[in-house]
């Protein structure tokens, strides 16, 4: 159990801050950005809640969703290494229940026919804003795992894979399922 009973420590006021093994990084460093991207995407997904609570499958969905973006923050903050007692890490089973929450809205939209642009109702296009953040997030990951001695979990990384699947399925069955999507028309205002 956390337990926060003091908010400020003024610790990082020298421009760093505390991994969950207690070793301190820059603030600017790509393993905070990482984790400090994973936590936006959960925002952005707090201000989709806002819109989504006379859906309340997508919404239960979703707060699954920000509960496992806490899971994959702490597994970030506090890195694998050998030897170490293991620590919470996102896992494939976490992977598997968002492929079959995305097969079950998907199976209710009609297929594309073209690009879909972000918009339409509130939670459509929040949404999409929360999908652009997980890809960030999702190279930030990346990146972190292809630099020498920052391991980064696969699941983790496939987690925000499908996240971000999830996230344009989920903007269709918004836009009651895809029938208020707003179209791309290549070229339209040449």
């Amino acid at each position: 159990m956390v337990v926060l009973n003091r908010i400020y420590t003024k610790t990082g006021d020298d421009g760093t801050t505390a991994l969950g093994s207690g070793e301190r990084r820059p603030k600017y460093d790509l393993r905070i950005t990482a984790y400090g991207t994973v936590d936006e995407t959960n925002a952005a997904i707090g201000v989709v809640r806002l819109h989504t609570k006379d859906t309340p499958v997508l919404d239960e969905m979703l707060g699954r969703i920000q509960n496992d973006l806490f899971d994959l923050g702490a597994d970030l903050a506090v890195p694998e290494r050998e030897g170490k007692a293991e620590r919470l890490r996102v896992v494939a089973s976490q992977v598997e229940r968002l492929e079959r929450d995305i097969d079950a809205l998907n199976d209710k939209l009609a297929p594309l026919t073209s690009f879909v642009l972000p918009g339409g109702s509130p939670a459509a296009a929040y949404l999409h804003v929360a999908r652009t953040i997980c890809r960030r997030a999702e190279r930030v990951m990346v990146e972190l795992a292809a630099q020498p001695g920052e391991p980064v979990g696969a699941a983790g990384i496939q987690y925000m894979n499908r996240l971000s699947d999830f996230l344009f399925v989920a903007s269709r069955a918004a836009n009651r399922n895809g029938a208020g999507d707003v179209l791309w028309v290549p070229g339209q205002n040449r």
